[in-house]
């Protein structure tokens, strides 16, 4: 067994050892692509969104030196026309970009890696002689004539070396130039079968132009025929959660709402097999290691991207221009590059038709409210610590309290947010309710007419709340909010909701710079 070439199937194994998840259709589209000009395949995503483990499925998949069909005959893709075809035909290659970097610091860190691998796919070839000045695109391209044969090369974790070194380093520029000598020359297509990388980012762009423009990039932002494998699906996760005993609301809470490609509702894999494992659901994120980049982008507020993180916390959504981006994490020029670094981390989801990203779900909230934290946005901070006292107020039908409390948040908040339309009013308000997020789905509509957005807040399954219609007004008062409320009768998003029912009015005073609510207890009965 070598180092990197003819390594076997165990890591795979190991997988199918453990509770996997089948997303062995990946196969048949990278089998989809072997021997034609769409041969290579950089296929990025976030960090915890099984990366690896598709890496590691495909190297055992193709591998010729071991015999893996046991761990393939339950999979989706054994009954694919091309799974005999493929199975366990070419000479693999694996490549780690991260066991490199954690042991070499210095520029020659390439040159490193290309006689490490040389070495060792030499030895499974002894007949082949390795030739004076030989790299290992030149020994390959030699066995692949002699032999007849060409290679699958599969790098997991492509861009480690982009995220250790600074851009205009030697060993990126060795890096870059290694690549395109291995996989962008007229030699690459008569050595390889196909090439597949993985990572975090896509790869670099120097001025508007990839570095690789011959590979097929799959990414958070443009995963072309891949959504269904970036992540687990409702139906997945629906059927884990059944197998364990879990609730699906709560993991869908938690884990839910990443939205990439033509795949509506996607989750994150670890953190839901985590919560499978110790059987509740909390925060996994943290253990990414991107925090501390996120914390950094937030910091530098480019074009009023404090005002953007802080809306979408509130639940709303922030346009974005994710074309711009160098991919490269230390390259950072403005606003959409900040946002589309987040979409690629998973901080962010990314809706490719109206060009706007968002925060999924309640874990990835909670690592963006620790990261303004640590940047002291104390206005926002004491906004979220006080909105589990505005809930208990509303739900109590306390109104000088909670006139009280949107007074708090609307002082809190202004020097971020202009106070002086129907949107900044109604993203005051969500902050406020941030708290509710833990028993509602909040829901907020934008305004038409001369009406302002409302916010409705629907109890979660097994929540015995009542649900919140919230009517805001400008300059009129709390009466003629709650009347709204009845003329257009309640919220299309409570159409499916039977039940208690708050209505709850909220005017401002522009003159007064204060705030008045006016709470209505009812009842949907159908």
């Amino acid at each position: 067994m070598g180092i990197y070439i003819n390594i076997g199937n165990t890591g795979f194994q190991r997988a199918r050892n453990s509770e996997y998840v089948d997303k062995s259709g990946l196969i048949a589209v990278v089998n989809g692509t072997l021997f034609t000009e769409r041969c290579f395949s950089c296929v990025t995503r976030c960090r915890r969104f099984g990366k690896s483990m598709a890496a590691k499925m495909l190297y055992a998949y193709y591998d010729h030196s071991c015999d893996s069909r046991s761990l393939f005959t339950d999979l989706k893709i054994a009954q694919d026309p091309l799974f005999e075809k493929h199975l366990n035909k070419y000479p693999a290659i694996y490549l780690d970009m991260t066991n490199f970097v954690s042991r070499y610091e210095g520029e020659d860190i390439v040159d490193k890696i290309d006689a490490a691998l040389l070495a060792d796919v030499s030895k499974a070839y002894p007949d082949v002689l390795v030739e004076e000045g030989d790299c290992l695109m030149d020994y390959m391209l030699r066995v692949s004539e002699i032999k007849q044969q060409q290679f699958v090369f599969i790098i997991d974790e492509w861009d480690a070396i982009c995220r250790e070194f600074a851009p205009d380093s030697k060993a990126m520029d060795a890096y870059v130039g290694w690549l395109r000598r291995m996989f962008k020359s007229q030699d690459a297509m008569r050595v390889f079968a196909c090439a597949y990388m993985t990572g975090i980012l896509p790869i670099k762009k120097y001025k508007t132009e990839s570095a690789l423009n011959n590979f097929i990039e799959y990414s958070m932002v443009e995963p072309r025929n891949m959504s269904q494998f970036f992540g687990f699906t409702k139906d997945e996760v629906c059927t884990l959660a059944s197998q364990h005993g879990m609730d699906f609301d709560e993991l869908v809470k938690w884990y839910d709402g990443y939205q990439i490609g033509d795949e509506m509702s996607m989750f994150n894999p670890n953190s839901v097999m985590q919560a499978l494992y110790s059987g509740r659901c909390r925060s996994f994120w943290a253990s990414t290691g991107a925090y501390d980049a996120v914390a950094r982008y937030i910091q530098m507020n480019y074009e009023g991207l404090k005002d953007d993180i802080i809306n979408m916390l509130a639940g709303g959504r922030s346009k974005v221009n994710p074309t711009k981006f160098q991919n490269d994490m230390s390259i950072i020029r403005s606003k959409d590059d900040v946002l589309t670094v987040l979409i690629h981390l998973g901080y962010l989801s990314y809706d490719w038709r109206k060009d706007e990203c968002y925060i999924p779900n309640k874990e990835v909230a909670g690592e963006m409210v620790n990261a303004i934290e640590d940047n002291n946005w104390a206005v926002v901070v004491t906004a979220l610590q006080a909105s589990e006292e505005l809930l208990q107020a509303t739900l109590d039908g306390d109104e000088e309290a909670v006139a009280r409390g949107v007074d708090a948040a609307h002082d809190e908040n202004t020097s971020i947010l202009s106070y002086n339309n129907e949107n900044s009013l109604a993203c005051v308000l969500s902050i406020a309710y941030y708290y509710a997020k833990n028993d509602y789905v909040m829901h907020r509509e934008l305004a038409t007419g001369k009406g302002f957005a409302d916010i409705v807040l629907i109890p979660r399954k097994n929540v015995e709340s009542p649900a919140i219609v919230l009517e805001l007004k400008f300059d009129m008062d709390a009466d003629s909010a709650i009347s709204q409320i009845h003329r257009k009768q309640y919220s299309a998003k409570i159409a499916q909701y039977q039940g208690d029912l708050l209505l709850v009015g909220i005017n401002y005073d522009k003159n007064l710079k204060t705030h008045q609510c006016k709470i209505e207890k009812t009842m949907i009965d159908k």
